[in-house]
C-alpha cells in the first residue's frame, strides 16, 4: 500500500510544476486523498461492505470535492488535477498513467443494471477540464480528450477528441513531434490540444484558400476579357496577377 502511495506521489511530482515536495503532495492534494479513499471504499465493496463503500466515497467528496463511485476501478500512477467536479461511474476503468483535470464526468447514458454503462480509458489518456465522456465504450491508449469535450462514442488510440459532440481527430506525425517536444519539457503532454486541431478552423481555412484562388481566377478572366475587347492582345503576364490577400488576411484573423 505504501509503496503505491509513494509512486502516485511521484507521478504528481513528475507532471506537475507546481507540486514542489513531497510533504506538499501527500498533504494538500485533494486528488491524492481521493484516490487513497477510494482505495479502501473499493476494497469494502469488493467484500460485500456495499453500504460502507458508499458511505467512505460520500465522505470523500464531502472532503475532496471528487465523486468516485467505490466500484469504479483506477490503475496505477493516476492524476486527479486540482479535480473539483468530477465524476466516476459505478462501471468506469481508468488504466495507468492517466491524467484527469476538474470538472471531468466519466458518466453513462442507459439506466439498466448490471451493463457497462460507464467509459474505459486506456494507458496514459489525458481528459481536459470540463469533459463529458459518456457511454460505456473505451479511449484508446494515449487519446486526448479536449476541454469541454462531450465524447460519446469510442475515441482510438492516440486520437483527440474536441467539440461538442466530439469529433475524433487521428494524429500526425508532425503532432507526435510537437507533443512530444512539449512532453520532454513539462515531463508529460498537459491537454494535448492545439489551434491546428480544431476540424472547424481548418474546414473554414481551406473554404477561404478556395475562394481567395477563386477570385484571383475571376480577376485574370477579367482582365484578358478586357484586353480582348479593346483590341489588344492579352498580356501572358499580367494574367499572373497575385490576388489582394487583406480580405483573406482578415477572415483568417477573425476565425482564429
Amino acid at each position: 500500500m505504501f509503496a503505491r502511495i509513494q509512486s502516485d506521489i511521484q507521478c504528481i511530482l513528475d507532471r506537475d510544476p507546481a507540486a514542489r515536495s513531497r510533504w506538499e503532495v501527500l498533504t494538500c492534494y485533494p486528488g491524492l486523498h481521493a484516490l487513497i479513499l477510494h482505495r479502501f471504499a473499493h476494497a469494502c465493496w469488493g467484500l460485500g461492505l456495499r453500504w460502507l463503500g458508499r458511505f467512505v466515497s460520500h465522505l470523500s467528496r464531502w472532503f475532496t470535492g471528487i465523486e468516485i463511485h467505490p466500484a469504479a476501478r483506477i490503475g496505477e500512477r493516476v492524476f486527479f488535477d486540482h479535480a473539483m467536479g468530477v465524476v466516476v461511474g459505478e462501471t468506469a476503468s481508468i488504466g495507468d498513467g492517466c491524467t484527469i483535470y476538474q470538472g471531468v464526468t466519466l458518466g453513462g447514458t442507459s439506466l439498466y443494471k448490471g451493463t457497462k454503462r460507464h467509459p474505459t480509458l486506456g494507458v496514459d489518456v489525458v481528459v481536459g477540464a470540463g469533459a463529458k465522456v459518456l457511454g460505456g465504450f473505451t479511449v484508446g491508449d494515449g487519446a486526448r480528450i479536449g476541454s469541454n469535450a462531450v465524447v460519446t462514442k469510442p475515441v482510438p488510440a492516440g486520437a483527440t477528441a474536441v467539440g461538442n459532440p466530439a469529433r475524433i481527430i487521428l494524429a500526425d506525425a508532425q503532432a507526435d513531434n510537437l507533443r512530444e517536444a512539449a512532453a520532454q519539457r513539462m515531463g508529460f503532454s498537459a491537454y494535448g490540444v492545439t489551434a491546428s486541431d480544431d476540424p472547424i478552423s481548418m474546414a473554414l481555412r481551406g473554404l477561404i484558400d478556395t475562394c481567395a484562388r477563386q477570385e484571383q481566377q475571376i480577376a485574370q478572366l477579367s482582365l484578358a476579357i478586357e484586353q480582348l475587347s479593346s483590341g489588344q492582345k492579352p498580356d501572358t503576364r499580367s494574367l499572373g496577377l497575385s490576388p489582394s490577400t487583406s480580405e483573406t488576411e482578415k477572415l483568417n484573423r477573425l476565425i482564429e
